[in-house]
């Protein structure tokens, strides 16, 4: 079946479950699956795809129309230009907090903080921790987490980005006033 094709009927069965941006997440759903991009998609639309690959595809449109989030099913959020494994243990990061990052950033710059130390609690997907890490220059980053699995989806995102930021398991402040101090 072809690509356009594919998408079409995918986009319908989206938008008959009110799912919003049908378009544009059947289409970033099928570019994932493919490892193409969306432009890809839209230059080679008369291609066809494998019986094997339209059956995965919409397998994962049947999890879209019940819900799920994209983010989740293809395991990927961009943040602040840099990408972040997610799934069920970690809330999805949202472009709305990369302001909260860029405000931290316009702090430090202001006040010449020369080595901060930048504490990120309930760190998740470790998101907000590793994109400072790597934007604040001299920065000493920790994110602290209640949730094992998701400290764990916060080390890996912090080695696949390349990122020094020290993760530990706390509740809150709990465990982090035994270890470290912040002024």
């Amino acid at each position: 079946m072809k690509i356009s094709k594919v998408l079409n009927d995918a986009k319908e069965i989206l938008e008959e479950n009110n799912i919003s941006d049908s378009k544009q997440k059947a289409r970033r759903l099928l570019a994932y699956l493919l490892n193409k991009s969306k432009e890809y998609l839209m230059i080679h639309e008369d291609e066809e795809i494998s019986d094997q690959m339209y059956n995965l595809y919409f397998e994962k449109i049947e999890r879209l129309k019940n819900h799920e989030p994209l983010q989740y099913i293809i395991e990927n959020q961009e943040f602040m230009g840099f990408d972040f494994y997610v799934d069920k243990n970690v809330l999805i990061p949202q472009p709305d907090t990369e302001n909260l990052v860029e405000e931290v950033i316009n702090i430090v710059e202001k006040n010449s903080l020369k080595q901060p130390r930048i504490l990120d609690m309930c760190t998740g997907s470790g998101a907000i921790a590793i994109s400072l890490a790597k934007l604040v220059k001299g920065s000493i980053v920790y994110g602290s987490d209640i949730s094992e699995e998701a400290l764990k989806i916060a080390e890996n995102n912090s080695v696949s980005n390349q990122a020094n930021v020290l993760f530990m398991k706390s509740d809150m402040f709990k465990n982090i006033f035994k270890e470290f101090r912040f002024n």
